[in-house]
């Protein structure tokens, strides 16, 4: 729609606001689309150019937007497969790709596998590593499935790092829903999806979690299918239950149910089956209130909800890696940052979340670190730290049954910005051979590029050589003595210049490695806020609901979801915790250039409590100046 808007020279916000509408236009009479949903656009339904934009799109709804290939389909066929279907070669050497699309080969009988691949997976497989090297042991098919810590931790929301449980919206009804059991996490996951959401799934669902409001079932005949979910269908395997048992269809109708629910979300489909569940439930007896809610919890689904199954491998994949964080935080916290980017959180919010906690982290070190964050014994935390044939780790090693010692997370040098990796590893190889004696001969012998040299020198990492930042950052600008004349290499003149305050170091730490292990930006101005009568995000929850308040913090989270009617939700980050922040939309378009722009904000609203879970209701809003201006966010992801 962007691009059919652009080809007839549309202003660009128009073409947003074409794109964002057309999604759910579907297939109607093009003088009722032009009405209804032209003029909710902001756009004339009278002006020739726009008449021409709405047919056109109708006539290209459903063409294919882009050619593509599946990163992780296959397609199974006894014998040879190009007897059974056209194929190409892919741009990789050695691969081919079949010429049709996945949903004809489906629709054909043809097998067909997709894998889904998972940063996560990547994770929990370096950590449970990193566990054993430490002298623990973890085995992912054999967790406690009850284990009270785990669960606690997911009922305060305390889930950064945490799969498919971190998001903003989970960590809002986590403390709702309080899971107590590995099903209670099945439904979490599945919940907040668009399906149940617009289905108006989610608020009865919690009701009932909590007692204010009786299990009741749109029919008797769906008690034994929805008994499990409290009587709101969240799952796939629901609905179609649900359409066989109400409305009389076929397993092969219920097929076609499933494909529509799948098949690129396509209303049209989602209409002929509408149009066969009704006269199903008419068939059956059903009708009036009861049947409309039928009719609205399946089709919703058409916008994205969960087969159970699905579910619950995720589920699994949540729960291992919130046991991994409550009980062996330093693997967990040093895989997750190693395996960047992936999430909803920058690294600089994972390290403080885990500082919260009180793993201690040390900073990167030329002397010791590797390439990737490493386990160390903070206690030893010797400087014969070695790599493993996988993965890298400290000296803290505890044999089995003996206590575990302190365990800290040395940072990798993969997070100094603009180090190769290849100059990294020599380094690492250089000091393996002997130790560095100088700066100077650190970087003749790890072969290093005069910028990669200041940036280790500028973030502090040339320290354990001897000298502060500055002056590493004197020495290492100062010209180098070529390979002859290092052994003559005289003793560098004192650096004239003035070593950093913490405001400097901090604007250097995120500048060089996009992290820090100082103190977070926002409590260097707590004083400041604290005069101001701005509150940290861990009071919030003890702030009566409806009281004016103000916050403020580092902006991790900016999202606007489809499903929210206009909402902006942001999280804001200070060094207590996050905290949320609700926009309406008249707030939005007042103050949207700040909204969108602005690294750390203040916020003032009202406080809203709702089960535990606090956040505050903006009323006004502007950019906080903080020294620190480089801390990243999650925009609108």
């Amino acid at each position: 729609a962007r691009e059919v808007g652009k080809a007839l020279g549309l202003p660009r916000d128009m073409q947003d606001r074409l794109a964002r509408l057309v999604a759910n236009w579907g297939y109607q009479d093009p003088d009722e689309l032009l009405i209804k949903h032209l003029a909710e656009a902001g756009c004339d339904p009278s002006h020739p150019r726009i008449r021409h934009f709405a047919r056109l799109w109708l006539q290209v709804q459903d063409l294919p937007r882009h050619l593509g290939q599946h990163s992780g389909g296959m397609v199974i066929a006894a014998g040879r497969l190009d007897d059974v279907v056209p194929l190409e070669p892919a741009t990789m050497p050695g691969r081919v790709v079949v010429q049709w699309d996945k949903d004809d080969c489906a629709g054909l009988g043809i097998i067909k596998i997709d894998l889904l691949g998972l940063g996560m997976m990547s994770v929990l497989q370096e950590a449970i590593t990193l566990v054993s090297e430490t002298g623990g042991s973890v085995d992912l098919g054999h967790l406690p499935p009850d284990d009270s810590a785990v669960y606690r931790s997911l009922q305060r929301a305390d889930t950064i790092g945490v799969f498919q449980v971190e998001s903003r919206a989970q960590m809002a009804t986590l403390p709702r829903i309080l899971p107590e059991r590995f099903y209670d996490l099945v439904v979490q996951v599945a919940i907040i999806r668009p399906g149940p959401i617009v289905g108006e799934m989610v608020h009865p669902y919690i009701r009932r979690r909590r007692g204010r409001e009786p299990v009741t079932y749109p029919h008797p005949s769906l008690e034994p299918i929805l008994k499990r979910t409290l009587g709101v269908p969240l799952f796939q395997e629901q609905l179609l239950r649900m359409a066989m048992t109400a409305a009389g269809f076929t397993a092969t109708e219920a097929e076609e149910l499933r494909r529509a629910l799948g098949f690129k979300r396509s209303e049209r489909l989602m209409g002929e089956v509408e149009a066969k569940l009704r006269a199903g439930m008419a068939r059956q007896g059903i009708a009036g209130a009861a049947a409309e809610t039928i009719v609205r919890s399946i089709t919703s689904f058409a916008l994205y909800g969960f087969p159970e199954s699905h579910a619950s491998s995720f589920a699994l994949l949540a729960y291992a890696s919130a046991y991994l964080k409550v009980h062996h935080p330093a693997a967990f916290y040093a895989a997750l940052l190693n395996n960047q980017p992936m999430g909803f959180y920058h690294p600089a919010t994972i390290v403080k979340d885990a500082q919260r906690h009180g793993l201690r982290f040390l900073p990167i070190d030329v002397t010791r670190s590797q390439w990737l964050c490493t386990v160390v014994d903070f206690n030893s935390d010797r400087p014969a730290e070695q790599p493993s044939p996988r993965f890298p780790r400290g000296t803290g090693v505890a044999k089995p049954g003996s206590p575990c010692p302190v365990q800290s997370v040395r940072l990798g040098l993969r997070y100094v910005k603009g180090l190769r990796e290849t100059a990294a590893r020599a380094l690492v190889q250089a000091r393996e051979a002997r130790p560095f004696a100088s700066v100077h001969d650190l970087a003749l012998r790890a072969a290093l590029a005069r910028d990669e040299l200041e940036t280790l020198a500028v973030i502090g990492a040339l320290a354990p050589l001897g000298a502060t930042r500055r002056a590493s950052l004197w020495a290492a600008a100062a010209p180098h003595p070529g390979p002859l004349f290092v052994s003559a290499e005289e003793e560098a003149p004192p650096s004239p210049l003035k070593e950093m305050t913490e405001g400097e170091r901090l604007v250097a730490d995120y500048g060089g490695t996009g992290v820090t292990l100082g103190r977070h930006p926002m409590a260097m101005c707590r004083a400041e806020l604290d005069r101001r009568g701005v509150r940290a995000a861990r009071a919030l929850v003890a702030v009566p609901h409806g009281t004016p308040v103000r916050v403020a913090g580092s902006v991790i989270v900016r999202q606007r979801p489809g499903t929210a009617k206009g909402f902006v939700f942001l999280t804001l980050e200070d060094e207590t915790g996050i905290a949320n922040v609700i926009v309406t939309p008249p707030l939005f378009a007042r103050y949207r250039l700040t909204l969108v722009t602005a690294p750390f904000l203040l916020v003032e609203g009202i406080a809203q409590q709702q089960d535990g879970v606090a956040s505050v209701r903006a009323a006004r809003v502007s950019a906080l100046s903080v020294l620190a201006q480089g801390v990243p966010s999650h925009d609108f992801g």
